[in-house]
């Protein structure tokens, strides 16, 4: 997923930043690479949306819920 090619609207608040977390997540997802551990993953992932205003203004917040997101749905 690339933010800036994203249809969808961009909001600096937590519920947007998660939909786009999730998106970036299972588009990683689809390579398949199973050798990297869970912190890389998400380092990776959140390079993927580095431009989105809430992971901008609320790095530490932002990789909070990537991990919360992570254990709600299942994702590792």
């Amino acid at each position: 997923m690339i933010l800036e090619a994203s249809s969808e609207n961009l909001y600096n608040n937590a519920d947007s930043f998660a939909m786009a977390f999730d998106s970036a997540w299972k588009d990683w997802s689809l390579e398949n690479d199973k050798d990297i551990n869970i912190e890389d993953k998400i380092q990776r992932t959140l390079e993927k949306i580095k431009n989105h205003p809430f992971l901008i203004e609320n790095p530490t917040q932002s990789k909070n819920i990537a991990l919360f997101r992570i254990k709600l749905l299942g994702l590792s």
